[in-house]
């Protein structure tokens, strides 16, 4: 498979970029890959799911650096600019903490209950789709008392709801050690306010921690670490952040390690312990080695060349020949936004609903659409593999027949060279034109 990939033809990643934060170590990974094989993937189908995304030539590339010691002075730079590009792309300042740990983005919900959460405390999780269900359960595995606001199916829980339940929790005499919600739910496409639910916490338990899933919406939805208020975003590698799977992503406020600190009981979980991995992660920063857990080596590698891209740090050209697209943070979330903008009036040019039922409610990294009366996935998502189209179908339980999930992050967005969103149009609307005509 690795000669397949590994191809004559021209890599426009392979060219020399030197990130502000880098060290003498991390250039001289740089300019060894300028000089190794030139690379472009293989072709394939055109995978537009809710993550895992298509990622870059460079990318990719990264991912197959040659095996490295996890301790090596090449090594730790890379894992120490990762650390401070991952705060950049959150707009988090540096006394925030983030976490690179091999795993998905499961293990965020792991780390959140076995690290802020003690025995009995109490919980409130923002229902607007199957992942919120999912965290409670994890949070009840680790013994938190856990309280669920629910919204409608393609409904993000209002304010005002989130309001209701703090105070009542207040009369009581008590607060919610966190407050949990989903930024944008990858089953129903539902994305909620993160700045305001931020905000009534704030001004009402002022004590509880803010924790946000931003699984499905780093890098494709604006989010402002430090100006919002909040204390956790969890996330990993394979959607908006545009790498391969495998790397659990988590970025913890000053506050929130204070809290962890301040534990009464010891963290209920060894591989997800930060009495574990803050060190390493403190270690790895500074430009010491430290061990604790072997990281995903390579994975890191990959994670370091999209960050530098995201995070501009990556030169636009080299030598006048084309590049890879590297555009400002802020563009980035522009393009993401004019896609899916894009992506849902080609669909209801079609006659096809959304899932989300509100405005300003429907994520910009992904869009969950209805099936037209009288047709289902059977209809629809084999024929879109047939012209290389590949998409996901329903995974809300008490819908999940009725609808599929078209992703559009990262480079697909980015790059309007490769014509990934044309691509997917065109293939939309031949398949369901041709689906209604077999049925009439």
């Amino acid at each position: 498979m690795l000669s397949r990939l590994l191809s004559s033809t021209s890599f426009r990643a392979t060219r020399s970029f030197f990130p502000a934060t880098t060290t003498t170590a991390t250039r001289a990974i740089h300019t060894t890959r300028t000089r190794m094989s030139p690379f472009t993937q293989a072709p394939h189908d055109l995978l537009v799911i809710p993550g895992p995304i298509e990622v870059t030539d460079s990318v990719l590339y990264a991912n197959a650096h040659p095996s490295m010691s996890h301790v090596s002075k090449d090594f730790i730079p890379v894992f120490g600019d990762s650390i401070r590009m991952t705060r950049e792309v959150l707009y988090a300042g540096k006394d925030t903490q983030p976490f690179l740990i091999s795993g998905s983005g499961t293990l965020g919900w792991d780390q959140v209950a076995a690290n802020l959460v003690e025995d009995g405390e109490e919980a409130l999780v923002l229902h607007s789709g199957y992942f919120a269900d999912s965290f409670a359960d994890c949070l009840e595995t680790y013994r938190a008392k856990v309280t669920q606001v629910k919204a409608p199916i393609g409904r993000a829980v209002a304010l005002a709801e989130l309001e209701k339940a703090l105070i009542q929790k207040k009369n009581e005499g008590k607060f919610y050690k966190i407050v949990a919600f989903t930024h944008v739910d990858t089953s129903t496409a539902v994305l909620s306010d993160a700045k305001g639910i931020a905000e009534t916490v704030r001004r009402i338990s002022p004590e509880s921690l803010v924790v946000a899933d931003c699984v499905c919406s780093v890098a494709s939805e604006e989010i402002r670490f430090d100006d919002w208020g909040l204390d956790i975003v969890l996330t990993a590698s394979q959607k908006g952040l545009g790498t391969p799977p495998g790397l659990s992503v988590l970025v913890a406020s000053a506050r929130a390690i204070e809290v962890f600190k301040a534990r009464k009981s010891p963290p209920s979980s060894y591989y997800a312990s930060w009495k574990k991995w803050l060190p390493i992660m403190n270690a790895y920063e500074s430009g010491s080695p430290a061990y604790f857990a072997t990281p995903p080596v390579n994975l890191i590698y990959a994670y370091h060349a999209s960050l530098s891209i995201i995070t501009g740090k990556r030169n636009a050209s080299a030598a006048g020949q084309p590049a890879e697209v590297v555009v400002p943070l802020e563009e980035r979330f522009a393009l993401h936004k004019a896609a899916s903008q894009r992506v849902k009036a080609a669909a209801a040019e079609l006659g096809l609903s959304q899932l989300p039922q509100a405005d300003g409610e429907a994520a910009n990294g992904m869009t969950a659409l209805y099936y037209p009366e009288g047709l289902g996935a059977a209809d629809v998502i084999p024929r879109l593999a047939q012209r290389g189209v590949v998409v996901a179908g329903g995974l809300h339980a008490q819908i999940k027949d009725k609808y599929f999930r078209v992703g559009h992050m990262g480079v697909t967005v980015v790059d309007k060279e490769r014509g990934d969103i044309d691509r997917v149009v065109k293939a939309l609307k031949e398949v369901i034109t041709e689906a209604k005509a077999q049925k009439s």
